[in-house]
């Protein structure tokens, strides 16, 4: 949150790196910061969602990510966008070298897709969730934060609805 003493009655918003900046006048309240953070995050989701990646891209991603953290040494035979996954997050198949991410990470943070993406190219080196496994994960800064991410959403998905505001 920035507030400005230069803004008057703008609001916007951007990412920086992992963060989002959320720019007000300073003289705006409290219960209005809250408001307007709310519908920036909103906005912001909403254009991200709107730039999704192709498999092309995917694949292109994949191979950075394994270059980067995995030393190249895990080569995907194919890395798609699936429909049809909808309680996990990816899946792989080692004896096969493919890879897909369901379509519901589309719209997420790019960290927490490249979570996604990486946790399944380590599956191509190693198929269980053992220690090695996890080893390999090590390297990447933003495991955590991106499993909180995704725990979070998971536990959202199980809330109950809320009916919908009236306005009278």
């Amino acid at each position: 949150m920035r507030r400005s003493s230069r803004r008057r009655r703008t609001v916007s918003a951007y990412r920086e790196g992992d963060r989002t900046v959320v720019l007000i006048p300073a003289r705006m309240s409290e219960a209005e910061e809250r408001r307007w953070v709310t519908v920036m995050l909103d906005k912001l989701a909403a254009q991200e969602s709107r730039r999704k990646l192709g498999d092309s891209e995917l694949a292109e991603r994949a191979e950075r990510l394994s270059e980067q953290f995995l030393g190249g040494r895990a080569r995907p035979a194919t890395v798609r966008w699936v429909t049809n996954q909808n309680t996990r997050w990816g899946s792989c198949t080692p004896a096969e070298g493919s890879i897909r991410l369901s379509h519901r990470l589309q719209g997420m943070p790019e960290y927490v897709v490249d979570y996604v993406l990486l946790h399944e190219l380590a599956h191509l080196l190693v198929p269980g969730h053992g220690q090695r496994f996890w080893q390999l994960l090590e390297s990447y800064p933003r495991t955590e934060r991106a499993r909180g991410y995704l725990e979070g959403v998971v536990a959202a998905e199980r809330l109950p609805q809320l009916p919908a505001a009236r306005t009278e």
